[in-house]
C-alpha cells in the first residue's frame, strides 16, 4: 500500500493538449476526452470506468504514475465517460431512457469514427470492462487487446438482483457502490481511501444519472462466452479474439467473476493476474505494479521497446513472472486457488471431457492453459 500516499481525484488539472469531445451516436451523447496525437497506426489506449467513478477519479492515479509516462508517449489515450458521469454532468431530462450495456458498447464504434482511429487497446474495470468486452465481441477487429479489471461476464442472478433491491430500499447508492468496489476487509482497514471514494461518489457524481447506469449495469447480459477446446469448437466457440490481462486484487469483491471469466476465455491469448495486498482499485492502489503488467503485456504485442521503467521499486512485480507475459501463454505453474479454474482447465484437454474432474492420464501442463501470475 505505500504506492497509496495522495489519492488524487477530480481535482487534476486536465494536460494542455487533452481536448474533451460530446460525440453524438445512435443511443445519444458520449464523453471523450483524448489526451496527446494519435501514433500513425496504432492503436490508441482506451479507457472505460466503472459504476460511481468516471475516468478521473478510476484511471487518473494510473495514467499519472510517473512510469506509465514511459508507455503512454508511444500512444494516444481515449478516456470515455459512461454517459452522465462526468465531471459536471446535468441531470437528464425526465423520460430519459438509459442505454443498455450493450447500447454502451454499440457507441465505441461511432466514437472512433468521428475522431477517425482505428482501432483500440482497452482498459476498462467492472462495469467498464463489461462494456468493452461486449465491444470486442461485436467488434473484434477494432480491438487490438484488452485489460479486464474486476470484469464480470455473467448477468445478474435473480438472488443477486433481489438482493440489490432490498439493499436499495435500506441503504443509500452510496454504500451500494461502494460494497461493489471493496470487500469487507477493505472498508474495514482502508479507511483514508474508502473516505476519500464515499465524498466523491456522493458530491461529483449527479445521483440520479449514477442510479440510471447502475441499473443498466445490473440488468446487463450474460457475455455468453466460452472456452475454445481443440478439435471440438476452436472455430465456432463465442470468445474474445484478441489477447487480454485479466486483473484482481486478491481481496477483492470480484474475484471469483474474474476467475469465472478467466475460464471462459482463450489460454493461450489470456493472462490472469492477481495482485496481493490489493483490494478493489488496484489501478489506484498498486500503479507501479499495473504499470509493469501493462508493460508487458503491450510488449508482447509490439508496439513499445523492451525497456526497463526506471523508476519502479524492485519490490513491484516480480520480474521473472511478469516475463512470462511476453511470452506464450500455454503453460501455468500457479493457480489462484479456485476450483472453477481447476475445472475450466480440464476443459482445455484435446479429448473434450465435460467432467469437473481432470481425465485420467492427462497432463494440465499437455494442454493449453490461461497464464497467472500472483504478485
Amino acid at each position: 500500500m505505500d504506492e497509496l500516499q495522495d489519492v488524487q481525484l477530480t481535482e487534476i488539472k486536465p494536460l494542455l493538449n487533452d481536448k474533451e469531445h460530446d460525440i453524438e451516436t445512435a443511443f445519444g451523447v458520449v464523453h471523450v476526452t483524448m489526451r496527446g496525437t494519435p501514433k500513425g497506426n496504432r492503436p490508441v489506449i482506451l479507457t472505460y470506468h466503472d459504476i460511481g467513478l468516471n475516468h478521473k477519479s478510476c484511471f487518473n492515479a494510473f495514467f499519472n504514475f510517473e512510469d506509465m509516462q514511459e508507455i503512454t508517449q508511444h500512444f494516444a489515450v481515449c478516456h470515455v465517460d459512461a454517459p452522465g458521469q462526468q465531471e459536471g454532468a446535468p441531470p437528464f431530462p425526465s423520460g430519459y431512457q438509459y442505454p443498455s450495456m450493450d447500447e454502451l458498447a454499440e457507441m465505441l464504434p461511432a466514437v472512433l469514427t468521428h475522431l477517425n482511429l482505428k482501432s483500440f487497446i482497452g482498459i476498462g474495470l467492472g462495469a467498464g470492462a463489461y462494456v468493452l468486452s461486449r465491444c470486442a465481441l461485436s467488434h473484434p477487429d477494432l480491438v487490438e487487446g484488452l485489460v479486464l479489471i474486476n470484469v464480470d461476464p455473467c448477468a445478474k442472478g435473480w438472488i443477486d438482483w433481489a438482493a440489490s433491491k432490498f439493499s436499495g430500499w435500506t441503504t443509500n447508492i452510496v454504500d451500494i457502490v461502494l460494497a461493489h468496489h471493496f470487500g469487507h476487509e477493505e472498508l474495514q482497514a482502508n479507511l483514508d481511501l474508502i473516505q476519500t471514494y464515499r465524498l466523491h461518489i456522493a458530491q461529483d457524481i449527479n445521483q440520479e444519472n449514477l442510479q440510471m447506469f447502475l441499473t443498466s449495469y445490473n440488468s446487463r447480459r450474460d457475455l455468453e462466452i466460452e472456452r475454445p477446446v481443440l478439435g471440438i469448437n476452436e472455430n465456432t466457440a463465442k470468445t474474445l479474439k484478441c489477447p487480454a490481462l485479466l486483473v484482481v486484487g486478491d481481496n477483492s469483491p470480484a474475484v471469483e467473476a474474474v476467475v469465472e471469466c478467466n475460464s471462459r476465455l482463450d489460454p493461450t491469448k489470456t493472462t490472469l493476474l492477481k495482485m496481493a495486498d490489493c483490494g478493489g482499485l488496484p489501478q489506484v492502489v498498486q500503479p507501479g505494479k499495473l504499470t509493469e503488467a501493462f508493460k508487458y503485456f503491450v510488449q508482447g504485442m509490439g508496439y513499445i521497446p523492451y525497456v526497463q521503467l526506471s523508476h519502479l521499486s524492485t519490490e513491484s512485480v516480480p520480474a521473472a513472472s511478469m516475463t512470462r507475459l511476453m511470452r506464450s501463454r500455454t503453460h501455468s505453474s500457479s493457480s489462484v486457488g479456485s476450483g472453477e479454474s481447476v475445472r475450466s482447465r480440464s476443459h482445455t484437454s484435446n479429448h473434450g471431457e465435460g467432467s469437473a474432474g481432470t481425465p485420467e492420464g492427462i497432463d494440465l501442463q499437455d494442454a493449453p492453459q490461461t497464464m497467472e501470475v500472483s504478485c
